[in-house]
Parts: C-alpha cells; structure tokens; sequence
C-alpha cells in the first residue's frame, strides 16, 4: 500500500502543479512573443540617464530582471540614449577642433 499511496500523492502534485502553470499562462493573457518571451510590462518606470551621463551614471544603471534575464526594451532605451549623447558629444567635439584649426596657430604656439 505505500507505494500506491506515494504514486497517488505524486500524481496530485503534478496535477496541483500543472493546474498553476496553466493558470498564470492564461491571468498573464497567455500571449508570447514570436520568439517565446513574456510581453513586456508597461507599468514599470523606464530606465533613464540623465541629460549629460557620466561613467558613474552608466555604473548606476539597474534593470529589471525578467524570466530570462534583462527587459530587453530596457536595455535598449538606455543603450539608444547612450548612442544619442555619445553621437553629440562627437559632434560637439569635431566642431571644436574645426574651430581651433580656423582661428589658426597662436602666438606661443609658433615659437615652440
């Protein structure tokens, strides 16, 4: 009788077990993405840098964990951000040197 008994308790957890998975599928809208993943939450607050970031800016990024891993639209906010101040930073920075280059050497530039 103990293992019937022990075959009767494992078959009621796999079906307890089985009733919740299927149940969380369907309350999250049981809707994947095409490549397996859940659909993003929209209520979390984004992950923003600020205007003028600095290396300790980027250190102090966090991002929610997901089922596996990071939120990737996350992830892609910040590295588009990065992108953009980065693309200014440059511009900025071409721009100086054109500038300098205009007003032409300075004065104890030429004697050294």
């Amino acid at each position: 009788m103990g293992i019937v008994s022990f075959f009767l308790v494992f078959l009621a957890v796999v079906v307890v077990g089985a009733a919740a998975f299927l149940a969380t599928g369907t309350m999250r809208g049981g809707g994947r993405s095409a490549v397996g993943l859940d659909e993003t939450v929209p209520n979390l607050p984004p992950v923003l840098l600020p205007e003028d970031a600095s290396p300790s800016d980027v250190d102090a990024v966090r991002f929610s964990l997901a089922l596996r891993g990071y939120r990737m639209d996350q992830v892609d906010q910040v590295l588009d951000d990065l992108r953009r101040q980065l693309a200014a930073k440059d511009a900025e920075i071409s721009g100086l040197k054109q500038s300098l280059e205009a007003r032409g050497p300075r004065n104890g530039d030429a004697e050294a």
